[in-house]
């Protein structure tokens, strides 16, 4: 994949990482999921936790602008840290193997179907198997995503 600001990042970074990979767009109703997000991230970083953010601009257009503001807007609005991509399509031809990946259902039927909006959220494993699938609507700290977390963590 493509960092935010460009640089080749090989998923493989991530081996024994347990990842929350999430589709995010800055002018979304969930936009604010950004916080929360952010507050995961370092709660839990230093026991392994990776959140990854992928922009995308495949619904209502709601990611219009370039890497580069995408990045200016998540610092100076929400402070975040985690790893932010190259913006990505999650949907139609020219989905992101990655997303492919996680949506087809070929390592867990659970989190498969097409992604439906922004702030999808997909908790990966450290060998990269998803482990479950949260809508757009379940907030980032919610009680069933730490509870996933926690266990995916093995703690």
């Amino acid at each position: 994949m493509k960092s935010i600001d460009g640089r080749a990042v090989p998923l493989s970074t991530y081996k024994g990482k347990v990842l929350l990979i999430v589709n995010v767009a800055s002018k979304c109703g969930y936009t604010p999921q950004y916080k929360a997000l952010e507050a995961v991230y370092r709660k839990y970083k230093d026991r392994g936790l990776v959140v990854m953010g992928f922009p995308a601009n495949d619904f209502l257009w709601q990611e219009p602008g370039t890497d580069a503001e995408i990045a200016a807007f998540c610092k100076r609005d929400y402070d975040v840290t985690f790893p932010m991509f190259s913006k990505i399509s999650v949907l139609g031809s020219g989905k992101a193997p990655l997303y492919g990946y996680l949506t087809s259902g070929e390592a867990n039927r659970s989190t498969s179907g097409m992604i439906k909006w922004n702030f999808t959220k997909f908790l990966v494993d450290g060998e990269g198997r998803p482990m479950a699938r949260f809508g757009p609507g379940t907030k980032p700290d919610s009680a069933g995503v730490t509870a996933a977390i926690e266990k995916a963590l093995g703690r």
